[in-house]
């Protein structure tokens, strides 16, 4: 695996008092240069469960813990697709009150969805780096394809309550707002560790960054 040490990264501009990069993908979106809960690209910044909004201690990530099941089978009380996990409603996408992005950064900022976090690795060309911009921060360097501005992707790791604050600085894991209809106790998750990419479901309790979008 090659190490590269990149270009500090690209900034477009500022919504909301946070930076954003235009990497000039076809949705139009904006990217945040940092991830929530972070001041600036290379700080790995908050780790959230999926629909919650506020950060917590690694032994906190489990079913037991997690702000939307009642019980440890687990049976949920929101985002329900399938009645063998609750009562169903039908929402698969997360609503703005249970968005970290949403919540700690103001509504003109969301958590992307699976099909823009799938947009963001196809319209980029990326470059893992052990030592960002002479940081010592590993990650992913993405260079527009379209324009040629950067965005950077820190490798933070994830937590759990078995494996604790595991791989930082070998992965990043990142959730969209996207739920896992087929079974809604998982959502889709946006991984990478050196070259390898991969865009699957986790369970909802697990602990992911998040990196924000915008109009």
């Amino acid at each position: 695996m090659a190490s590269f040490c990149g270009s500090a990264q690209t900034i477009s501009g500022k919504v909301a008092g946070h930076d954003y990069v235009d990497l000039g993908l076809p949705s139009g979106i904006k990217w945040a240069t940092c991830n929530v809960g972070a001041d600036k690209p290379t700080k790995y910044g908050d780790i959230f469960a999926w629909g919650e909004t506020t950060p917590k201690t690694e032994k906190k990530f489990n079913w037991r813990d997690y702000k939307w099941t009642k019980d440890l089978k687990p049976s949920f009380s929101k985002y329900v697709t399938s009645s063998t996990f609750g009562t169903v409603d039908n929402k698969s996408t997360l609503e703005a009150g249970d968005d970290a992005a949403s919540v700690n950064w103001g509504k003109t900022w969301r958590t992307p969805t699976i099909a823009e976090l799938r947009e963001l690795k196809e319209g980029c060309e990326w470059s893992w780096t052990n030592d960002f911009n002479g940081s010592g921060i590993a990650g992913e360097i993405g260079t527009s394809k379209a324009n040629g501005n950067t965005i950077f992707l820190p490798a933070a790791g994830y937590m759990t309550f078995t494996e604790g604050h595991d791989d930082v600085g070998g992965g990043g894991y990142y959730w969209s707002s996207t739920l896992y209809e087929e079974q809604p106790y998982q959502a889709y998750r946006f991984d990478f560790r050196g070259d390898f990419f991969l865009d699957e479901e986790a369970m909802r309790y697990h602990g992911r960054s998040i990196r924000a979008v915008s109009k």
